[in-house]
């Protein structure tokens, strides 16, 4: 029976921020990656809240779908927690946080989702994305709109479209369940690494033969050496025999700071988090209203008609060019090519060819040899009035020589 052989967590500030506001955790099944947002800087507390809230769906299941209804339950309660929170604490209005939650029971996996950050899978040397973004761009690459390498640079790339928060009381989570078994490595991340490090850095890390914690201390300092704008958090999990002691759950990031509650949230008292700074920063996510949304994707759509239309004319012009070019130089060949036939009632030299295109006439008569054909011989005058090709101008001048000296013979 093949579970957790190994898994660790590694969690970083990053190069810009002030603050972590992500938060990560490895335990005994359950792994959970979380990137918080806020508008007074509550994402850290939105992160640790729903993290901690979800830790608690660390047990064992009878099925994998109960982990699954597990975990859906214990989102959709970190979401109210988190509303709570805003109501007793103004200042933290509009904080909210994505999660990426995954429990390993034998050989299935079950998964919870809402938000940016991501679950992969590394199975037989590929990498696949597990989980779909909530993203304003990936709703645009979804619906056509734009494509997966211009949503890499769209503007507005990192607008979520859901999360939990106090700006939904039902958020859609998404849940699904996956077979699994040994030789897998599952990777859970925010976007500070999947945003920063390319796809294939991420399976070259995942490939390698370091052990999960090593895995995922490479990830993290690749994302710092490529610039680390963001938070970074990763948790890996091995999959394999078990041997030895189960390894000791790990939390990271902000949830590793206690949140020190004076009494329950929920039931009108104070909260008190000293572990935790409460300062502005620089927010990289937000939540759209419908008008937005909506106003994007007509703008997106206009500006994507506007592409098409010059792609379009582009490539007409590009045809035309194309013809155009074709048939000059088609018409200078003809032009370098001689035969000899007849004009009115004698031998002449023509330069072109016999065919015609149309109304064009791809012939005229190069020179007039006054030499009547009625003076040629049968076979000559019936090959002269079927026209006779020659390779150059010289050999069309020998041909009416020797129609010449046939007819004084």
């Amino acid at each position: 029976m093949a579970t957790v052989s190994q898994s660790a967590a590694a969690s970083h500030v990053g190069k810009i921020r002030s603050n972590n506001q992500d938060s990560g955790y490895a335990g005994h099944t359950l792994f959970v990656v979380a990137d918080g947002m806020g508008g007074h800087a509550g994402g850290d507390v939105a992160s640790a809240i729903a993290t901690k809230r979800v830790i608690q769906a660390d047990k064992p299941y009878l099925s994998a779908q109960d982990a699954e209804f597990a975990l859906q339950a214990a989102l959709m309660a970190a979401n109210s927690q988190l509303t709570e929170t805003v109501f007793e604490h103004g200042e933290l209005t509009g904080m909210g946080t994505t999660v990426s939650a995954l429990v390993v029971l034998e050989d299935q996996v079950a998964i919870a989702h809402i938000g940016d950050s991501r679950i992969y899978l590394f199975r037989d040397g590929e990498l696949a994305q597990i989980t779909t973004d909530h993203t304003f761009v990936q709703r645009l690459v979804d619906s056509g709109r734009i494509t997966e390498q211009e949503a890499m640079v769209h503007p507005r790339r990192s607008v979520l479209m859901r999360v939990l928060g106090d700006v939904d009381s039902a958020p859609e989570i998404d849940t699904s369940i996956l077979a699994t078994h040994a030789g897998d490595r599952w990777l859970l991340c925010s976007d500070g690494l999947s945003g920063v490090v390319p796809h294939a850095s991420i399976a070259g890390a995942l490939a390698s033969d370091l052990n999960a914690q090593g895995v995922a201390d490479r990830l993290v300092k690749e994302s710092l050496d490529a610039g680390a704008p963001d938070n970074v958090t990763v948790v890996v999990v091995d999959i394999g025999p078990v041997t030895g002691q189960a390894p000791a759950p790990v939390v990271v990031g902000s949830a590793a700071s206690p949140l020190a509650f004076g009494e329950e949230v929920g039931r009108g008292r104070s909260l008190r988090m000293p572990a935790l700074r409460l300062h502005p920063v620089r927010e990289t996510h937000f939540e759209p209203d419908a008008q937005d949304y909506l106003s994007e994707l007509i703008e997106e759509d206009e500006r994507r008609a506007r592409r098409r239309k010059i792609t379009w004319l582009a490539g007409i012009v590009l045809l035309v060019a194309a013809i155009v070019a074709g048939t000059l130089i088609g018409y200078q060949w003809t032009q370098s090519r001689y035969f000899v036939g007849v004009d009115s009632d004698s031998v002449a030299i023509f330069r072109g060819v016999q065919q015609d295109l149309g109304p064009i006439k791809l012939s005229s008569v190069y020179e007039d040899t006054d030499l009547p054909v009625g003076d040629l011989r049968v076979y000559d005058r019936q090959r002269v009035e079927q026209t006779i090709n020659a390779n150059s101008l010289e050999d069309a001048k020998l041909i009416v020589e020797r129609l010449l000296d046939a007819r004084t013979e």
